[in-house]
């Protein structure tokens, strides 16, 4: 599968709407990015199952914001609409792989109860703080 190009206009579409998307956040004249790009390409012809896509910070500046990237390129991998990884640093070929494997091997279910358990715990003290 080729590699996606994401903008404002179907980033959520495309994220809701995939299992797995892995997001590549680059600009066209970051040296990294660039040499970084014929991995994420390859490793894509290898998972047609996973979404592979990249954000162009310079032109989606508004996304980059969003998800707060601060150096590129980043990583993020989205599963069932949720951030299970996100990492500065171009990666090797391997370490790509391994990581692939792990968001692959997750319990989504257990990711979602740690989730949950997490939101809950940042909403108790802004509770607490309303009843003093």
């Amino acid at each position: 599968m080729a590699v996606q190009e994401l903008t404002k206009e179907n980033f959520e579409q495309v994220v809701t709407g995939n299992a797995t998307v892995i997001v590549d956040y680059w600009a066209p004249w970051c040296g990294p990015c660039r040499a970084f790009a014929p991995t994420f390409e390859r490793v894509s012809e290898k998972h047609p199952d996973i979404v592979f896509a990249k954000v162009n910070t310079e032109d989606e500046q508004e996304i980059a914001a969003h998800f707060q990237i601060r150096s590129i390129p980043t990583l993020m991998i989205f599963r069932d609409n949720i951030i299970i990884f996100a990492q500065p640093g171009a990666l090797p070929e391997g370490a790509l792989e391994q990581v692939i494997g792990k968001a692959k091997a997750l319990d989504m279910d257990d990711v979602r109860k740690q989730v949950a358990a997490q939101q809950a715990a940042e909403a108790q003290p802004e509770a607490a703080a309303g009843t003093g």
